[in-house]
């Protein structure tokens, strides 16, 4: 199932390209049901990013008739302007009748993530002399951010906690939520129940490009925000590409993936169950590797085993011989470089000594070393976000932190004396380059009366 891939084959680097090609949001995939809905709203068939650009123009000059053009052929026929905002009062039920054990699991999940996101949070600098010279960095938490929350295939209260609580670690006052109008999106009273233990009260039921527009541009029913953040779709991720620049994001996500590193010590059940977790994602990357043939041999009968018990087999299986791959490597230096060259969202090294690997991998969204941290431990209740780089972004692209929430800016102050220290440096850069109202500016301050 898992395609084996020997490192040292002659096209291995042509396999390499074409899998991670399959992983990249290029926007030009698309399922039949997505072919039909787009010859039903355009009258022809366009690519997912010809869908998005639509869509997202048709809403900024639109507004709320745009979204609920699209919301009602793509979700719900009976979506209206009044119907948008999900009740206060469903938030609230959804918490009364949520049962003592989960609202229990949200709380102590609630704390990790608290703990570690405040930990790392920045602080302002001030860096200052006896010369009259005042330097600050300061942080600033955004005003307003939207997240979104898938709703699909499966309800994810865990988007909400690992996207809003840094948010709020960093001090942003307004948090919008949207979700596609499904019962495992704004109707899923998990997600709800968790929205009102973290104190957010802005739930709207729109998903899709309809709905990262509206977060955009703003419509009277939604207002805009300054930064998007979350997980979605291809046209999710398309319609976060197309908005920035209005609005920051925090990345353009692909497909989930995991990069095992296993020895002769990694422990196959563990290593095949952490495969099929990504797996079933559907679609979702799963790539072992290792230098020894045993091990990668075991970790394929046990993956072939572990499949006939999952419910969702049908779709973990599909992402595995997608995008799934066993690969052999000659030696550990082979292993290394693989591994920073794929980049993984998650990297798993699931080897005798991980720290050997650690220190010489540099390009992975999160690490997880050791037999007892699998991947579920980050994507649950850890305290890093699960909201990580994919399609081997994580060369420049770092996880969501509380961090992402803050701008920065600088304060500059001088004392006459300072200033008249640092003139003649200032005068001779803006005479070089002929802009010399700047150095009229400085020279002006030193001139009678």
């Amino acid at each position: 199932m898992l395609n084996r891939i020997a490192a040292n084959s002659a096209d291995f680097q042509l396999q390499l390209s074409e899998l991670r090609r399959k992983l990249s949001p290029d926007g030009s995939v698309v399922s039949e049901r997505g072919r039909q809905l787009t010859q039903q709203l355009f009258g022809q068939n366009l690519t997912p990013q010809q869908v998005v650009e639509r869509i997202c123009q048709d809403v900024r000059q639109h507004g709320t008739d745009a979204v609920l053009k699209y919301a009602r052929v793509l979700d719900d026929p009976n979506t209206s302007a009044g119907t948008l905002r999900v009740p206060i009062e469903a938030l609230e039920r959804a918490h009364s009748q949520a049962s003592g054990d989960f609202l229990s699991s949200i709380r102590a999940i609630r704390k990790n993530i608290e703990h570690f996101q405040s930990a790392i949070l920045h602080s302002d600098v001030v860096v200052n002399d006896d010369r009259g010279i005042v330097l600050k960095h300061r942080y600033t938490p955004l005003r307003r951010i939207g997240i979104c929350v898938p709703g699909g295939a499966a309800a994810y209260p865990s988007t909400v906690l690992m996207t809003a609580i840094p948010a709020q670690c960093a001090g942003v006052p307004e948090i919008a939520i949207i979700a596609p109008p499904t019962k495992f999106g704004a109707f899923n009273a998990d997600v709800l129940a968790t929205c009102f233990e973290l104190g957010i009260r802005e739930v709207y039921a729109v998903g899709g490009a309809q709905g990262i527009a509206s977060l955009a541009y703003g419509i009277p029913e939604i207002p805009s925000v300054d930064k998007i953040v979350g997980p979605g779709n291809l046209f999710v991720a398309l319609a976060k590409r197309h908005v920035y620049g209005t609005v920051d994001i925090d990345s353009i996500a692909g497909p989930s993936e995991v990069l095992v590193i296993a020895d002769e010590s990694t422990k196959a059940p563990f290593a095949a169950s952490d495969l099929l977790a990504q797996a079933e994602h559907s679609p979702g990357s799963s790539i072992v590797i290792s230098t020894s043939e045993r091990i990668l041999n075991q970790i394929d009968l046990e993956t072939e085993k572990q499949l006939q018990q999952l419910e969702r087999a049908d779709l973990a299986k599909a992402s595995l011989t997608e995008f799934g791959a066993s690969i052999l490597c000659s030696n550990e230096d082979q292993l290394v470089e693989l591994s920073n060259q794929l980049a993984p969202e998650h990297l798993q090294i699931s080897v005798e000594s991980p720290e050997r690997f650690a220190r010489r991998i540099h390009n992975a969204g999160a690490i997880f070393k050791g037999h007892y941290s699998p991947v579920a431990l980050g994507d649950y209740a850890a305290g890093p976000s699960h909201v990580l780089p994919t399609g081997a972004t994580a060369r420049w692209a770092s996880g969501l932190s509380s961090n992402h929430f803050l701008r920065s800016y600088s304060e500059v102050e001088f004392s006459r004396a300072a200033l008249e220290g640092i003139e003649p440096h200032i005068t001779a850069l803006a005479n070089r380059e002929g802009l010399t109202a700047h150095r009229e500016s400085v020279l002006e301050r030193f001139r009678g009366p």
